[in-house]
């Protein structure tokens, strides 16, 4: 992995959320890179629940500043960092005072899911995108966490198409077991034609439930891994059908040497 540049985008990673197999993986294969010499990047929502004074969150200015056009409407990056105690490892935060100040990650007091969650998964990967490109970090491998992050394969290949930073880029999907009921908001389709994203892309978005948003990332990677035992049958048919190369689960602890070889052999 020497010098390869993996770029870990994720809805959730852990020590600044609950453990879950969705953060545990994106700590563990993050750090698994790094201890084999390759360069890493992780980016995730900066989450209203996340304490910044304890984890020592600081804004970065020269990444901050831009405007993102979410369905017409200007909102304001604001791109914070933190390192990762013990591992010497950075993760950037995409905040917005919008989407990302509540205290919570993805659902109200209720249980219920937040109406907007389809407008911060836009925002999350057009931001992701937008401060990779001031980085000037071109990755070799972008490898994609939660439901949440699952719009960025979708948007680097269609809305960032002509962008020469990623043409080498290489996309890699995880898919989890189903991790929310029901839809999100039915206006998400428009949404994101409004970016000018070409309808045939997000047809299966007139319902936009989780397989259905996991369906669209499937299409757009370059190869997917199965990060749960077991997923929704759906999902496996969609999976079989995609004719992408994909690496079957891996529990966390023997996750290493298949991870490896799927970025260096497989996409």
């Amino acid at each position: 992995m020497k010098e390869k540049k993996i770029l870990y985008v994720s809805s959730e990673v852990i020590p600044y959320l609950p453990e879950t197999e969705i953060s545990s993986m994106s700590f563990e294969a993050p750090k698994m890179v790094s201890k084999q010499g390759g360069q890493i990047r992780i980016f995730m929502p900066r989450y209203g629940n996340i304490n910044e004074r304890r984890h020592q969150l600081h804004e970065v200015i020269r990444l901050s500043g831009i405007n993102l056009v979410i369905n017409d409407l200007d909102m304001p990056l604001i791109i914070k960092v933190a390192s990762i105690p013990k591992e010497r490892i950075q993760v950037y935060f995409i905040d917005n005072e919008e989407y990302f100040k509540r205290k919570a990650t993805l659902r109200d007091e209720n249980g219920e899911m937040f109406e907007d969650n389809d407008e911060r998964a836009i925002f999350f990967a057009k931001g992701v995108i937008e401060t990779v490109k001031k980085l000037n970090w071109a990755p070799d491998v972008i490898h994609v966490h939660g439901w949440l992050a699952s719009l960025l394969p979708l948007y680097l290949k269609e809305f960032y198409k002509d962008e020469p930073l990623f043409t080498n880029s290489k996309v890699v999907t995880s898919v989890y077991d189903k991790s929310f009921d029901g839809n999100l908001n039915p206006g998400m389709q428009n949404k994101i034609k409004f970016d000018e994203i070409k309808d045939e892309a997000i047809e299966v978005l007139e319902t936009p439930n989780y397989n259905n948003i996991m369906k669209v990332a499937i299409d757009y990677s370059d190869g997917v891994i199965v990060g749960s035992e077991d997923l929704p049958e759906d999902l496996k048919t969609h999976l079989e059908n995609s004719k992408k190369p994909v690496l079957e689960y891996h529990p966390k602890d023997a996750f290493a040497d298949a991870y490896v070889d799927f970025y260096n052999h497989k996409i």
